[in-house]
Protein backbone atom coordinates (compact mmCIF):
# COMPACT_ATOMS: atom_id res chain seq x y z
CA UNK A 1 0.00 0.00 0.00
CA UNK A 2 2.80 2.41 0.81
CA UNK A 3 4.21 1.79 -2.69
CA UNK A 4 0.96 2.85 -4.41
CA UNK A 5 0.44 6.53 -5.25
CA UNK A 6 -2.49 8.38 -3.68
CA UNK A 7 -5.74 7.54 -5.45
CA UNK A 8 -9.26 8.74 -4.59
CA UNK A 9 -10.59 5.17 -4.79
CA UNK A 10 -7.96 3.38 -2.69
CA UNK A 11 -7.95 3.58 1.10
CA UNK A 12 -4.90 5.40 2.47
CA UNK A 13 -2.37 3.84 4.81
CA UNK A 14 -1.61 6.74 7.16
CA UNK A 15 1.11 5.22 9.33
CA UNK A 16 2.49 1.98 10.75
CA UNK A 17 3.75 1.26 14.27
CA UNK A 18 5.28 -1.85 15.75
CA UNK A 19 5.43 -2.87 19.40
CA UNK A 20 6.53 -6.13 21.06
CA UNK A 21 3.22 -7.84 20.27
CA UNK A 22 1.82 -6.44 17.03
CA UNK A 23 2.20 -4.35 13.91
CA UNK A 24 -0.41 -1.55 13.92
CA UNK A 25 -1.71 -0.15 10.62
CA UNK A 26 -3.38 3.25 10.85
CA UNK A 27 -5.85 3.46 7.97
CA UNK A 28 -8.02 6.19 6.54
CA UNK A 29 -11.48 5.99 8.18
CA UNK A 30 -14.31 4.92 5.83
CA UNK A 31 -17.66 5.64 7.47
CA UNK A 32 -20.03 5.04 4.55
CA UNK A 33 -20.43 1.26 4.83
CA UNK A 34 -19.99 -1.58 2.33
CA UNK A 35 -20.85 -1.44 -1.35
CA UNK A 36 -23.86 -3.79 -1.27
CA UNK A 37 -25.40 -2.19 1.82
CA UNK A 38 -25.41 1.19 0.07
CA UNK A 39 -27.02 -0.29 -3.06
CA UNK A 40 -29.67 -2.06 -0.99
CA UNK A 41 -30.49 1.19 0.84
CA UNK A 42 -31.08 3.01 -2.47
CA UNK A 43 -34.69 3.24 -3.57
CA UNK A 44 -33.58 3.44 -7.21
CA UNK A 45 -30.76 1.23 -8.46
CA UNK A 46 -30.19 0.93 -12.20
CA UNK A 47 -27.85 -0.31 -14.93
CA UNK A 48 -26.44 3.24 -15.08
CA UNK A 49 -25.60 3.13 -11.34
CA UNK A 50 -23.94 -0.31 -11.78
CA UNK A 51 -21.82 1.13 -14.63
CA UNK A 52 -20.58 3.90 -12.31
CA UNK A 53 -19.42 1.34 -9.72
CA UNK A 54 -17.86 -0.89 -12.41
CA UNK A 55 -15.84 2.04 -13.75
CA UNK A 56 -14.47 2.82 -10.27
CA UNK A 57 -13.44 -0.82 -9.74
CA UNK A 58 -11.75 -0.93 -13.17
CA UNK A 59 -9.84 2.29 -12.36
CA UNK A 60 -8.60 0.75 -9.11
CA UNK A 61 -7.43 -2.38 -10.95
CA UNK A 62 -5.69 -0.31 -13.67
CA UNK A 63 -3.85 1.77 -11.06
CA UNK A 64 -2.73 -1.32 -9.12
CA UNK A 65 -1.52 -3.12 -12.26
CA UNK A 66 0.31 -0.02 -13.57
CA UNK A 67 2.21 0.01 -10.26
CA UNK A 68 3.04 -3.71 -10.32
CA UNK A 69 0.46 -4.85 -7.73
CA UNK A 70 -2.19 -7.61 -8.01
CA UNK A 71 -4.93 -7.15 -5.38
CA UNK A 72 -6.02 -10.85 -5.46
CA UNK A 73 -9.06 -10.41 -3.21
CA UNK A 74 -11.46 -8.06 -4.99
CA UNK A 75 -15.01 -8.56 -3.67
CA UNK A 76 -17.88 -6.25 -2.64
CA UNK A 77 -16.95 -6.39 1.07
CA UNK A 78 -13.57 -4.91 0.14
CA UNK A 79 -15.11 -1.72 -1.25
CA UNK A 80 -16.24 0.88 1.29
CA UNK A 81 -17.70 4.36 0.94
CA UNK A 82 -15.60 7.12 2.50
CA UNK A 83 -18.63 8.81 4.09
CA UNK A 84 -22.41 8.62 4.23
CA UNK A 85 -23.04 11.25 1.50
CA UNK A 86 -24.67 10.13 -1.75
CA UNK A 87 -21.65 11.49 -3.67
CA UNK A 88 -19.11 9.69 -1.44
CA UNK A 89 -16.10 8.14 -3.21
CA UNK A 90 -15.90 4.33 -3.19
CA UNK A 91 -12.58 2.96 -1.87
CA UNK A 92 -10.82 -0.39 -2.27
CA UNK A 93 -9.54 -1.81 1.02
CA UNK A 94 -7.80 -4.95 2.34
CA UNK A 95 -4.51 -5.48 0.53
CA UNK A 96 -3.70 -8.43 2.83
CA UNK A 97 -3.45 -10.90 -0.07
CA UNK A 98 -1.88 -8.49 -2.57
CA UNK A 99 1.45 -9.21 -4.20
CA UNK A 100 4.02 -7.38 -6.34
CA UNK A 101 4.48 -8.76 -9.86
CA UNK A 102 6.76 -8.27 -12.86
CA UNK A 103 5.47 -8.60 -16.45
CA UNK A 104 5.20 -12.29 -17.33
CA UNK A 105 5.59 -13.47 -13.72
CA UNK A 106 3.26 -16.33 -12.68
CA UNK A 107 1.88 -17.26 -9.26
CA UNK A 108 0.64 -20.57 -7.83
CA UNK A 109 -0.82 -19.83 -4.35
CA UNK A 110 -4.55 -20.44 -4.14
CA UNK A 111 -5.73 -17.22 -2.47
CA UNK A 112 -8.87 -15.10 -2.57
CA UNK A 113 -12.55 -15.74 -1.90
CA UNK A 114 -14.29 -18.73 -3.54
CA UNK A 115 -17.03 -16.90 -5.51
CA UNK A 116 -14.55 -14.40 -7.01
CA UNK A 117 -11.63 -16.71 -7.83
CA UNK A 118 -10.48 -16.91 -11.46
CA UNK A 119 -10.16 -20.39 -13.07
CA UNK A 120 -6.39 -19.99 -13.49
CA UNK A 121 -6.02 -19.47 -9.70
CA UNK A 122 -7.56 -22.93 -9.20
CA UNK A 123 -5.06 -24.23 -11.79
CA UNK A 124 -2.22 -22.60 -9.82
CA UNK A 125 -0.81 -20.61 -12.73
CA UNK A 126 -1.89 -16.98 -12.91
CA UNK A 127 -0.99 -13.31 -13.27
CA UNK A 128 -2.72 -9.92 -12.91
CA UNK A 129 -5.68 -10.95 -15.10
CA UNK A 130 -7.28 -12.54 -12.00
CA UNK A 131 -8.32 -9.07 -10.78
CA UNK A 132 -10.34 -8.49 -13.98
CA UNK A 133 -12.18 -11.79 -13.44
CA UNK A 134 -13.06 -10.82 -9.84
CA UNK A 135 -14.25 -7.39 -11.04
CA UNK A 136 -16.39 -9.19 -13.66
CA UNK A 137 -17.98 -11.33 -10.94
CA UNK A 138 -18.78 -8.17 -8.94
CA UNK A 139 -20.34 -6.57 -12.04
CA UNK A 140 -22.49 -9.68 -12.65
CA UNK A 141 -23.71 -9.55 -9.02
CA UNK A 142 -24.36 -5.79 -9.28
CA UNK A 143 -26.65 -6.40 -12.24
CA UNK A 144 -28.63 -9.43 -11.00
CA UNK A 145 -27.98 -9.86 -7.26
CA UNK A 146 -26.35 -13.32 -7.24
CA UNK A 147 -22.85 -14.64 -8.14
CA UNK A 148 -22.41 -16.16 -11.64
CA UNK A 149 -20.79 -19.32 -10.25
CA UNK A 150 -22.59 -20.66 -7.20
CA UNK A 151 -22.90 -24.00 -5.39
CA UNK A 152 -23.54 -25.34 -1.86
CA UNK A 153 -19.85 -26.20 -1.26
CA UNK A 154 -16.49 -24.61 -2.07
CA UNK A 155 -15.67 -27.62 -4.29
CA UNK A 156 -18.96 -27.07 -6.14
CA UNK A 157 -18.13 -23.37 -6.65
CA UNK A 158 -14.69 -24.35 -8.01
CA UNK A 159 -16.26 -26.79 -10.50
CA UNK A 160 -18.78 -24.14 -11.62
CA UNK A 161 -15.93 -21.63 -12.17
CA UNK A 162 -13.92 -24.14 -14.23
CA UNK A 163 -17.02 -24.95 -16.32
CA UNK A 164 -17.51 -21.22 -16.87
CA UNK A 165 -21.17 -21.32 -17.99
CA UNK A 166 -22.67 -17.83 -17.44
CA UNK A 167 -26.43 -17.65 -16.94
CA UNK A 168 -28.00 -14.68 -18.75
CA UNK A 169 -31.53 -16.09 -18.62
CA UNK A 170 -32.56 -15.44 -15.01
CA UNK A 171 -34.29 -12.19 -14.12
CA UNK A 172 -33.47 -9.37 -14.73
CA UNK A 173 -30.98 -10.33 -17.50
CA UNK A 174 -33.59 -10.33 -20.32
CA UNK A 175 -34.12 -6.60 -19.61
CA UNK A 176 -30.41 -5.73 -19.36
CA UNK A 177 -28.64 -4.20 -22.38
CA UNK A 178 -26.56 -6.39 -24.71
CA UNK A 179 -23.68 -3.96 -24.17
CA UNK A 180 -23.60 -4.72 -20.42
CA UNK A 181 -23.73 -8.48 -21.11
CA UNK A 182 -20.90 -8.11 -23.63
CA UNK A 183 -18.64 -6.51 -21.00
CA UNK A 184 -19.48 -9.18 -18.39
CA UNK A 185 -18.66 -11.95 -20.94
CA UNK A 186 -15.30 -10.39 -21.83
CA UNK A 187 -14.34 -9.93 -18.16
CA UNK A 188 -15.34 -13.52 -17.37
CA UNK A 189 -13.39 -14.95 -20.31
CA UNK A 190 -11.92 -18.33 -19.25
CA UNK A 191 -8.66 -17.77 -21.17
CA UNK A 192 -6.75 -15.01 -19.31
CA UNK A 193 -4.86 -14.13 -22.53
CA UNK A 194 -8.18 -13.20 -24.20
CA UNK A 195 -9.64 -11.46 -21.12
CA UNK A 196 -9.86 -7.67 -21.25
CA UNK A 197 -7.20 -5.59 -19.49
CA UNK A 198 -8.30 -2.88 -17.04
CA UNK A 199 -7.67 -0.26 -19.73
CA UNK A 200 -9.83 -2.18 -22.23
CA UNK A 201 -12.62 -2.46 -19.64
CA UNK A 202 -12.55 1.33 -19.22
CA UNK A 203 -12.61 1.76 -23.01
CA UNK A 204 -15.62 -0.57 -23.43
CA UNK A 205 -18.59 1.22 -24.98
CA UNK A 206 -20.91 0.39 -22.05
CA UNK A 207 -18.65 2.31 -19.63
CA UNK A 208 -17.80 5.00 -22.17
CA UNK A 209 -21.53 5.70 -22.59
CA UNK A 210 -22.53 5.04 -18.96
CA UNK A 211 -24.62 8.22 -18.85
CA UNK A 212 -26.75 6.76 -21.65
CA UNK A 213 -27.13 3.35 -19.96
CA UNK A 214 -30.72 2.51 -18.94
CA UNK A 215 -31.70 4.32 -15.75
CA UNK A 216 -34.73 2.11 -15.05
CA UNK A 217 -34.63 0.36 -11.64
CA UNK A 218 -33.30 -3.18 -11.92
CA UNK A 219 -36.19 -4.21 -9.67
CA UNK A 220 -36.91 -5.44 -6.18
CA UNK A 221 -35.66 -8.94 -6.97
CA UNK A 222 -32.08 -7.64 -7.39
CA UNK A 223 -32.19 -5.55 -4.22
CA UNK A 224 -33.65 -8.48 -2.23
CA UNK A 225 -30.94 -10.85 -3.50
CA UNK A 226 -28.21 -8.30 -2.72
CA UNK A 227 -29.62 -7.77 0.76
CA UNK A 228 -29.64 -11.52 1.43
CA UNK A 229 -26.11 -11.92 0.05
CA UNK A 230 -24.90 -9.00 2.18
CA UNK A 231 -26.57 -10.39 5.34
CA UNK A 232 -25.06 -13.83 4.85
CA UNK A 233 -21.60 -12.29 4.39
CA UNK A 234 -22.10 -10.31 7.62
CA UNK A 235 -23.19 -13.49 9.44
CA UNK A 236 -20.15 -15.44 8.19
CA UNK A 237 -17.81 -12.60 9.13
CA UNK A 238 -19.19 -12.51 12.68
CA UNK A 239 -18.85 -16.29 12.99
CA UNK A 240 -15.23 -16.21 11.76
CA UNK A 241 -14.43 -13.35 14.16
CA UNK A 242 -15.75 -15.41 17.09
CA UNK A 243 -13.61 -18.36 15.96
CA UNK A 244 -10.51 -16.15 15.55
CA UNK A 245 -10.98 -14.59 18.99
CA UNK A 246 -11.05 -18.05 20.59
CA UNK A 247 -7.81 -19.28 18.99
CA UNK A 248 -5.45 -19.24 21.93
CA UNK A 249 -1.69 -18.69 22.17
CA UNK A 250 -1.52 -22.33 23.29
CA UNK A 251 -3.12 -23.49 20.03
CA UNK A 252 -0.57 -21.49 18.01
CA UNK A 253 2.22 -23.04 20.09
CA UNK A 254 0.75 -26.51 19.50
CA UNK A 255 1.01 -25.93 15.73
CA UNK A 256 4.67 -24.90 16.12
CA UNK A 257 5.40 -27.93 18.33
CA UNK A 258 3.71 -30.25 15.81
CA UNK A 259 5.91 -28.84 13.03
CA UNK A 260 9.05 -29.50 15.11
CA UNK A 261 7.80 -33.01 15.97
CA UNK A 262 7.17 -33.91 12.31
CA UNK A 263 10.29 -32.23 10.86
CA UNK A 264 12.46 -35.15 12.03
CA UNK A 265 15.60 -34.11 10.10
CA UNK A 266 15.26 -30.45 11.29
CA UNK A 267 15.65 -29.00 7.78
CA UNK A 268 12.67 -26.62 8.17
CA UNK A 269 10.56 -28.70 5.73
CA UNK A 270 8.00 -31.47 6.23
CA UNK A 271 7.92 -34.16 3.51
CA UNK A 272 4.87 -36.32 2.73
CA UNK A 273 6.42 -39.25 4.63
CA UNK A 274 7.18 -37.02 7.64
CA UNK A 275 3.62 -35.66 7.57
CA UNK A 276 2.15 -39.18 7.40
CA UNK A 277 4.35 -40.46 10.25
CA UNK A 278 3.71 -37.33 12.33
CA UNK A 279 -0.07 -37.61 11.95
CA UNK A 280 0.11 -41.22 13.16
CA UNK A 281 2.14 -40.06 16.20
CA UNK A 282 -0.51 -37.54 17.20
CA UNK A 283 -3.29 -40.12 16.78
CA UNK A 284 -4.89 -38.78 13.58
CA UNK A 285 -7.39 -41.17 11.98
CA UNK A 286 -6.98 -39.71 8.47
CA UNK A 287 -6.48 -42.27 5.71
CA UNK A 288 -3.73 -42.09 3.07
CA UNK A 289 -5.96 -40.52 0.35
CA UNK A 290 -6.97 -37.67 2.71
CA UNK A 291 -3.33 -37.10 3.77
CA UNK A 292 -2.29 -36.98 0.08
CA UNK A 293 -5.07 -34.49 -0.63
CA UNK A 294 -4.02 -32.30 2.33
CA UNK A 295 -0.41 -32.37 1.14
CA UNK A 296 -1.45 -31.32 -2.38
CA UNK A 297 -3.71 -28.53 -1.09
CA UNK A 298 -1.13 -27.13 1.33
CA UNK A 299 1.96 -27.40 -0.90
CA UNK A 300 1.24 -24.10 -2.65
CA UNK A 301 4.62 -23.74 -4.36
CA UNK A 302 4.44 -27.37 -5.60
CA UNK A 303 7.94 -28.33 -4.42
CA UNK A 304 6.76 -31.54 -2.70
CA UNK A 305 7.45 -30.39 0.88
CA UNK A 306 5.71 -28.11 3.37
CA UNK A 307 7.44 -25.07 4.86
CA UNK A 308 6.16 -23.66 8.17
CA UNK A 309 3.57 -21.35 6.58
CA UNK A 310 2.17 -24.17 4.46
CA UNK A 311 2.15 -26.44 7.53
CA UNK A 312 0.05 -23.91 9.50
CA UNK A 313 -2.49 -24.01 6.64
CA UNK A 314 -2.61 -27.82 6.63
CA UNK A 315 -3.04 -27.89 10.42
CA UNK A 316 -6.00 -25.51 10.24
CA UNK A 317 -7.51 -27.81 7.59
CA UNK A 318 -6.98 -30.75 9.97
CA UNK A 319 -8.67 -28.89 12.83
CA UNK A 320 -11.66 -28.19 10.58
CA UNK A 321 -11.83 -31.85 9.51
CA UNK A 322 -11.30 -33.43 12.90
CA UNK A 323 -12.39 -30.91 15.52
CA UNK A 324 -15.48 -28.73 15.34
CA UNK A 325 -14.86 -27.11 18.73
CA UNK A 326 -14.34 -23.62 17.22
CA UNK A 327 -17.52 -23.87 15.15
CA UNK A 328 -19.36 -25.03 18.25
CA UNK A 329 -18.13 -21.87 20.03
CA UNK A 330 -19.33 -19.72 17.15
CA UNK A 331 -22.72 -21.48 17.22
CA UNK A 332 -22.99 -20.87 20.99
CA UNK A 333 -22.24 -17.16 20.42
CA UNK A 334 -25.39 -16.85 18.26
CA UNK A 335 -27.48 -19.32 20.29
CA UNK A 336 -28.07 -16.78 23.07
CA UNK A 337 -30.51 -18.89 25.14
CA UNK A 338 -28.27 -21.98 24.87
CA UNK A 339 -31.05 -24.35 23.76
CA UNK A 340 -29.02 -25.85 20.89
CA UNK A 341 -30.90 -23.96 18.14
CA UNK A 342 -30.44 -20.58 16.47
CA UNK A 343 -34.03 -19.38 16.21
CA UNK A 344 -35.50 -16.58 14.09
CA UNK A 345 -35.08 -13.91 16.80
CA UNK A 346 -31.45 -14.86 17.42
CA UNK A 347 -30.78 -14.80 13.67
CA UNK A 348 -32.35 -11.33 13.44
CA UNK A 349 -30.02 -10.07 16.19
CA UNK A 350 -26.98 -11.62 14.46
CA UNK A 351 -27.84 -10.10 11.07
CA UNK A 352 -28.75 -6.61 12.28
CA UNK A 353 -26.95 -3.79 10.51
CA UNK A 354 -25.05 -0.99 12.26
CA UNK A 355 -28.28 0.82 13.12
CA UNK A 356 -29.67 -2.35 14.75
CA UNK A 357 -32.25 -2.83 11.97
CA UNK A 358 -32.96 -6.15 10.25
CA UNK A 359 -35.04 -6.84 7.17
CA UNK A 360 -37.60 -9.48 8.21
CA UNK A 361 -38.11 -10.79 4.64
CA UNK A 362 -34.37 -11.36 4.17
CA UNK A 363 -34.04 -13.17 7.53
CA UNK A 364 -37.06 -15.36 6.65
CA UNK A 365 -35.50 -16.16 3.24
CA UNK A 366 -32.21 -17.19 4.89
CA UNK A 367 -34.02 -19.29 7.49
CA UNK A 368 -35.97 -21.06 4.72
CA UNK A 369 -32.75 -21.72 2.82
CA UNK A 370 -30.69 -23.15 5.70
CA UNK A 371 -33.36 -24.81 7.86
CA UNK A 372 -33.47 -27.93 5.70
CA UNK A 373 -35.58 -30.11 8.04
CA UNK A 374 -38.03 -27.22 8.71
CA UNK A 375 -37.96 -27.84 12.50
Amino acid sequence: MSSLPDHPNIVKLKATYEDSEAVHLVMELCEGGELFDRIVARGHYSERAAAGVARTIAEVVRMCHENGVIHRDLKPENFLFANKRESSPLKAIDFGLSVFFRPGERFSEIVGSPYYMAPEVLKRNYGPEVDIWSAGVILYILLCGVPPFWAETEQGVALAILRGVIDFKREPWPQISDNAKSLVRQMLEQDPRKRLTAQQVLEHSWLQNAKKAPNVPLGDIVRTRLKQFSCMNRFKKKAMRVIAEHLSVEEVEVIRDMFTLMDTDNDGKVTYEELKAGLRKVGSQLGEPEIKLLMEVADVDGNGVLDYGEFVAVTIHLQRMENDEHFQRAFMFFDKDGNGFIDLTELQVALADESGETDADVVNDIMREVDTDKV
